[in-house]
């Protein structure tokens, strides 16, 4: 991923409906900003349809940890350009600084002794699963990770990235919902791979769908034939995908001619999934377009990276935090909300062992398009 460069600024930015926006009217008036549900109670807060924030007060400080430095760096700057989006101004004292986690537990543990010192309540990040761990041990306020690991989350630490979990649940739900019964899911070796064929098999039989053992492949060789065997020698239904890159391509190309209908993860929305031949009519989860879409058009106006899924999640914390931090609620119960919170990704809501329930929407890639065919908000 290249490095995020600052691009001049025109003050402005288009919405798909062509009119001129500026980047803090876009990010309220389109829902590109995380809100919280059912706070009438506390003066209609929202940061969607137009509401502004609360005014600041002293109570509280996040700090998100980003990898400023080191080998990661440029993942980092995409966090630091989202961050600064929404009027948070990142610097030393603002609602949410940003801080450099550099590239390894001890630089993140260092930084963020350092930040509880200065009075931060609430970590953001960081973004690795190690260093989240390390400064999770080393503080007593809520840590919220970046990182898509579920297995770390507990006690003070919650994980905030998209999860196999969340993307097997919302696609194998939806699949079911379509009369989806047997899935097969295919992944190449290695520890996500098996992350994520664990992640669906636990959530196959709570829609009701039959998933036997998965298909391990390192590449397409006589891959329909291991999907027939695995599912007792006849084609199921749907074959799930959820891991990009290696085989990926071809292992889509082999099934596509079999009809059989093939599912993704959020990890499809990284790839362009409508120029490649053989995903064409596959149904995918990805972060909610109607949303993304305005924080994307803004995000472009401050850096020349890709706005993808770590830029969205980056700003729907921070918002969050800030959020939390003007009603005295920058705690484990502000984020323990019952009715959560809604962002740039979709709408979400954290819970007690530190998992974070999100809401995806489902697309399908059909005409050279990526279509939205069930929204994350019913």
């Amino acid at each position: 991923m290249p490095k995020a460069r600052a691009k001049q600024s025109t003050g402005t930015a288009t919405c798909g409906a062509g009119a001129a926006l500026t980047r803090r009217r876009l990010l309220l008036g389109l829902g590109g900003s995380s809100a919280l549900f059912g706070l009438s109670g506390c003066g209609g807060l929202s940061l969607t349809g137009g509401d502004k924030l609360p005014p600041a007060n002293a109570v509280g400080q996040a700090v998100l940890l980003a990898p400023l430095s080191g080998p990661r760096a440029s993942l980092g700057q995409i966090m630091l350009a989202a961050a600064s989006l929404g009027g948070n101004s990142t610097t030393p004292g603002a609602e949410v600084a940003v801080v450099d986690a550099g590239d390894s537990d001890a630089s993140a543990v260092a930084a963020a002794k350092t930040a509880l010192a200065g009075g931060a309540r609430m970590f953001l990040g960081p973004l690795f699963s190690g260093q989240s761990r390390a400064v999770a041990a080393a503080v007593d306020v809520p840590v919220v990770s970046l990182s898509n690991d579920s297995s770390i989350a507990g006690g003070n630490l919650f994980v905030f990235g998209i999860t196999p979990q969340q993307s097997a649940k919302s696609i194998l739900g939806f699949a079911a919902s379509r009369g989806k019964r047997s899935v097969v899911t295919v992944v190449p070796p290695g520890a996500f791979g098996a992350l994520s064929a664990t992640a669906a098999q636990a959530m196959a039989a709570s829609v009701g769908i039959k998933m036997p053992a998965p298909v391990v492949a390192a590449s397409a060789a006589g891959l329909m034939d291991q999907i027939r065997a695995a599912n007792g020698g006849a084609l199921p239904d749907a074959v799930y995908l959820p891991v990009v890159g290696g085989p990926f391509e071809k292992q889509a190309a082999a099934i596509k001619p079999s009809g059989v209908q093939l599912l993704g993860s959020e990890q499809w929305a990284s790839i362009t999934p409508y120029r490649i031949g053989a995903l064409q009519d596959g149904w995918f989860t990805a972060p909610d377009p109607v949303g993304f879409e305005a924080f994307a058009t803004a995000f472009a106006e401050v850096s020349e990276a890709d706005p993808g899924v770590l830029a969205g999640l980056a700003f729907d914390a921070v918002e969050m935090a800030r959020i939390l931090g003007r009603i005295a609620q920058q705690d484990r119960k502000g984020l323990l909300r019952e009715a959560g919170f809604d962002g740039v990704v979709g709408p979400y809501r954290f819970q007690k062992d530190g998992q974070c329930s999100r809401g995806l929407a489902i697309l399908s890639v059909t005409n050279g398009a990526n279509n939205l065919i069930g929204s994350p908000r019913g």
